[in-house]
Parts: C-alpha cells; structure tokens; sequence
C-alpha cells in the first residue's frame, strides 16, 4: 500500500507540473551557493548568494539574467562580482533541467574573469509557482585553473504565469 501511494503522489506530481514551462512564463530565482558546498583550489571558506530572471522563451527553454556576490576566505575583502547570462532546457517536462553560462567575474582586488559554466538542477514545485531548485554547477577560469569550481546551490525559484 506504501509503494502504491507513493506512485500515486509521484504520478500526481508529474502531470501537475506538466504545463509549468510553457513559453510566455517569466521567471524570478535567487540561490545560496558556497556555504563550503563548492570546492577551488585557491579559497577556503565561501558563501555567495545569486539572482536571477528569466524568460521562457520556447516550451522547455528559458534564457536568463543572473548576478551574484560572492565571499572568499576568513579576509573581509575577498569579495568578488559576477554578472551574466544562462540558457536553461527543461527535461521532459518533469523538473530536470541542463543550463550553460557564461559570467564575467570581478575580484575586487586582483583579476577579472570570464567563467563559462555548466549546472545540473531539479525544480521541485511546493505549490502552482514556487520552487525549491537544488543544483549541483561546474565554472570553468580561464584565468587560472585553481579558480574553476565545482558545487552545489539550493534555490528558490518563482515562475509567474499570465493566467
């Protein structure tokens, strides 16, 4: 009986979040990265906070905007800014999606980069709009192999409908 309810409630959560990415939806997210979830090889402790906007341009596919505030190491001013663009693909309607960026990094004291990256996610819907979006993201440095970095982010996503 346990194994039927939860087919049940999957099954039931499938077909709900069928129409959620319909092209014409716009979208608001913000996420928390760092919280020592990610890993380089030249910071120790991190913490950085991101948001974004998007747009579903096509079923499945939305492009969005995204800046972020990042904080490395126990110095107060290691501190970098980023700002950039994504693509996201919406797998089969389910929640899964692949999204690519790109994002120009400014350390505010010693480089400037261009980091494209690649994430892995999954929008969970609570209710008709809102979402827990856990991802797991690599950001490639051109500028130096020890600033590319492999984590995980927890968001929180709003997906506004026109109806």
């Amino acid at each position: 009986m346990k194994k039927i309810s939860i087919v049940l409630v999957l099954l039931f959560t499938v077909l709900t979040v069928r129409a959620q990415f319909q092209a014409g939806k716009a979208y608001l997210g913000a996420s928390l990265t760092g919280l020592n979830l990610s890993y380089n090889g030249q910071d120790g402790f991190n913490f950085g906070v991101e948001a974004k906007a998007g747009y579903l341009f096509e079923d499945n596919w939305m492009v969005l905007g995204q800046a972020g505030l990042n904080h490395y190491g126990s110095d107060a001013v290691a501190d970098n800014f980023t700002a950039g663009v994504g693509l996201r693909y919406y797998i089969a309607q389910n929640g899964l999606y692949l999204g690519v960026n790109g994002k120009f990094v400014h350390d505010y004291h010693s480089y400037n980069d261009v980091m494209p990256g690649a994430e892995v996610g999954y929008a969970f819907f609570i209710n008709r709009s809102v979402t827990i979006e856990p991802a797991v993201y690599y950001n490639h440095s051109f500028k130096n192999s020890d600033y590319s970095t492999v984590g995980l982010k927890i968001g929180l996503g709003i997906y506004l409908f026109d109806d």
